[in-house]
């Protein structure tokens, strides 16, 4: 179903001057590697925490069989704070066996929610090639997921278009079959055109696949770092971006500013739109987050965390 838009070149503060409908965010975590990064991961967790998330997910490796980390850290957030967990999960790189072991892994100490992925080819290697003896694709991944358990399963989605589809039907074609094999929620790569994203939601809707999409959020920590991730996945970052953020010193606090408004704009207009589950690459850090929380009203009644030294 179409909808209106907005006029182009509507400014910020008409967006803000007006009541937003009640939003929920879930953040993604990446297990930390280094002693020094896992320390501010340590003291971050509990402002992640108080800021409510409807669930926290964490990334795995490129082996996708959780043994970076991901494990111990999806069964912390969820024992230790009480939290919902999601855990990624590939297909790229393990055999079949090992995947539907770790999934009964999951299972057994009660994780509910897997982001079912089929993860990325080798660098270097170009084109994706189905390993004989794994899951080719995400929809099987996910059918087999849905055999170990009834899990809740979110899998990917990309507003600019997968850079491995076609054409962009096809690319709805490969959601559809994502849903068929059981996925629950749609989590869209980041894309920081707002006005793509909605017309990506009108194909979704126009093909009758009626899950959940949660549009990503990509807060700009570092647009030096936005870029080489947006090179790698395919992600397009519009000019007027480049513009924005042409000549500014990545540790002043223009940088922060530009940023936080960058999202803050995104996140209102999509909730607006109704698009009301927004999902946060936080990359660990807490203090842009923590912003849209607060912008949001997401955990309006409770205490806004202080942001955590990222």
């Amino acid at each position: 179903m179409r909808r209106d838009l907005p006029p182009r070149g509507h400014s910020a503060a008409a967006w803000f001057g007006a009541p937003l409908p009640p939003a929920e965010l879930s953040i993604e975590l990446f297990p930390p590697k280094a002693a020094e990064a896992a320390a501010r991961l340590e003291r971050a967790l509990p402002s992640f925490v108080a800021a409510r998330p409807s669930f926290i997910s964490v990334t795995c490796g490129a082996g996708g069989v959780g043994e970076d980390g991901t494990f111990p850290l999806v069964q912390r957030v969820q024992d230790e704070f009480g939290v919902p967990a999601a855990a990624h999960l590939t297909c790229a790189f393990a055999p079949r066996h090992d995947i539907e072991a770790l999934a009964e892994r999951y299972w057994a100490s009660g994780i509910r929610h897997i982001v079912a992925l089929r993860g990325d080819p080798p660098k270097g290697t170009g084109r994706y090639v189905p390993r004989p003896d794994g899951f080719a694709y995400a929809s099987d991944l996910i059918a087999a997921l849905k055999r170990v358990g009834d899990f809740e399963v979110s899998a990917a989605c990309y507003p600019d278009v997968h850079p491995e589809a076609p054409s962009a039907l096809a690319d709805i074609d490969n959601l559809r079959r994502k849903v068929e094999a059981g996925a629950t929620r749609l989590i869209a790569q980041y894309c920081f055109d707002t006005d793509r994203i909605l017309r990506f939601r009108d194909l979704v809707d126009a093909a009758g696949i009626e899950v959940e999409l949660s549009p990503g959020i990509m807060p700009i920590h570092s647009f030096s770092q936005v870029r080489r991730f947006s090179q790698m996945c395919g992600a397009r970052i519009p000019a007027w971006l480049e513009q924005l953020f042409a000549g500014v010193d990545e540790a002043s606090p223009m940088h922060g500013m530009l940023a936080a408004s960058v999202a803050s704009e995104q996140c209102r207009r999509l909730v607006g739109e109704g698009l009301s589950h927004l999902h946060i690459y936080a990359l660990n850090r807490t203090e842009l987050p923590l912003a849209l929380v607060q912008m949001l009203g997401v955990a309006r009644g409770a205490a806004v965390p202080t942001a955590a030294a990222a």
